[in-house]
């Protein structure tokens, strides 16, 4: 498995003016990465997601990184006001940004579940036959542009291991797979290390990422910390420092038959770079132990 990261990783860096978005590449190469996905971009108003993407694609060539993924927002239950076909089209130009970008995957959301508005059954079941259409509209494009697209455990509507299994065989195309984010399955208080071997055989990438956890019978420790969707409390932790059995996720992934890549998304309190790195330096160890 070829090591990468998240662009999101430096998002804090980005955000705040102390790093521009080309600079991530760089600095993804100085730390010692394979890989690079690019979790949208952080533009000026002036400059398109397009352009931007062949300027990233000659930097990553540059310093020698393969991108392997573009993960971005998408709701076919909500986007565009709740039109469907306004949606698909939005997702699809998308797709053409991961083109350009040299990508072979493009990981979107599939939706943020029903709006409050809505009348009638709320359920995941019931919102799968219009989320797997906006999908299978999407990937069927996608395939003609050499592209594979992905649903990532993500959102608490879409999070469940088995939620996102129905997704995919609804969906049923071969250019649609599942990105497993080991440490996602807590936001919706599964067994990370059951949810990954139940999606690994779907798996087209994959995220490492670590959480500390704490129960919900306890207070709400504060600052940096959130909520799973049974009121659990979860805060961003460098890889192999909380309590994400991120080892024993890798190694089911791997007796799965997976060889592809795996990006460190860092959610931690620490300084950006000093997490990204340390926890580098643990999915090395991790990997070589497999």
């Amino acid at each position: 498995m070829k090591t990468g990261v998240s662009s999101y990783s430096f998002s804090r860096l980005v955000n705040s003016g102390a790093m521009k978005q080309i600079d991530v590449i760089a600095q993804t190469a100085a730390i010692g990465f394979e890989t690079i996905e690019f979790a949208g971009f952080s533009l000026p108003e002036d400059e398109s997601a397009l352009a931007f993407a062949e300027k990233a694609r000659a930097a990553c060539e540059k310093h020698g990184l393969e991108i392997t993924n573009y993960p971005i927002g998408a709701d076919f239950l909500r986007g565009c006001d709740g039109d469907l076909k306004a949606e698909i089209e939005r997702v699809k130009e998308e797709v053409r940004v991961a083109h350009a970008l040299g990508a072979p995957g493009m990981r979107h959301d599939a939706t943020a579940g029903f709006p409050p508005e809505h009348v009638g059954a709320k359920s995941f079941d019931a919102a799968l036959p219009r989320v797997a259409e906006g999908c299978r509209a999407v990937t069927e494009f996608a395939a003609e542009l050499g592209v594979r697209t992905m649903v990532e455990n993500h959102g608490y509507f879409c999070q469940d291991s088995d939620r996102v299994e129905k997704l995919i065989c609804a969906v049923n195309h071969p250019n649609f797979g599942a990105l497993i984010d080991v440490g996602n399955f807590a936001c919706a208080d599964e067994d990370c290390a059951r949810a990954v071997g139940l999606l690994a055989p779907y798996a087209f990438h994959a995220h490492v990422k670590d959480f500390h956890l704490k129960s919900g019978n306890t207070f709400f420790p504060g600052e940096g910390w959130f909520t799973s969707r049974a009121g659990n409390y979860l805060r961003g932790a460098i890889i192999g420092h909380g309590d994400i059995p991120v080892a024993q996720c890798l190694r089911v992934l791997k007796a799965s038959g997976y060889d592809g890549p795996v990006s460190i998304e860092f959610e931690g309190m620490e300084d950006p770079l000093q997490g990204i790195e340390l926890g580098l330096s643990n999915l090395k160890r991790i990997l070589d132990a497999l």
